[in-house]
């Protein structure tokens, strides 16, 4: 019960930072999607980096236990070329839809129903995808530390200073 709580007050915290961020609103997304705005790659690099740090320091204190998925590149090219497709079509990805709701803005239901419809559809093909495209390009668990076979202490600090370089780049160039 205390994980859900956690959990809970975690999205409650993301979500007034979807808000405050102004990730939600339809202009933000449309300039991403058209590489106009950066605020929202900047806010999930952000996101990535914070993540990448907490997740590695409490992995290293036996805090938690990593559960990496395994790359799959037919489920990841698919899955990718659906999710922008609906981005791209909706304005909106599951999280800042979710976002907009509650905010109030009560079309993004139509497109939330979609998402719903497609998580059906996808279940219901499941078995077909097993046995096809998620067998493509299948990897095992990797991640970048054990690709560049480097301790994932000495990589992280490099992924913060590109992120940090990209975003003074994006200020430099008003993205």
């Amino acid at each position: 019960m205390k994980i859900l709580i956690y959990g809970f007050a975690t999205g409650i915290l993301f979500g007034f930072l979807l808000q405050r961020g102004q990730v939600l609103r339809y202009e933000k997304q449309l300039g991403a999607l058209r590489l106009l705005d950066m605020t929202i790659v900047k806010f999930m690099l952000s996101s990535i980096l914070v993540a990448m740090v907490g997740i590695y320091l409490l992995f290293d204190l036996g805090l938690v236990k990593l559960s990496v998925k395994p790359t799959i590149l037919g489920g990841n090219i698919l899955g990718g070329l659906v999710f922008g497709v609906g981005w791209g079509l909706f304005g909106f990805c599951p999280g800042t839809a979710v976002g907009a709701a509650g905010e109030g803005r009560w079309g993004v239901l139509w497109g939330i129903a979609g998402m719903i419809v497609g998580a059906a559809v996808f279940a219901e093909t499941y078995p077909f995808l097993k046995s096809t495209v998620l067998t493509w390009g299948n990897l095992g668990k990797l991640t970048l530390p054990q690709v560049l076979g480097l301790n994932h202490w000495i990589v992280i600090p490099v992924m913060i200073a590109a992120i940090l370089s990209l975003f003074y780049w994006f200020e430099k160039s008003g993205l």
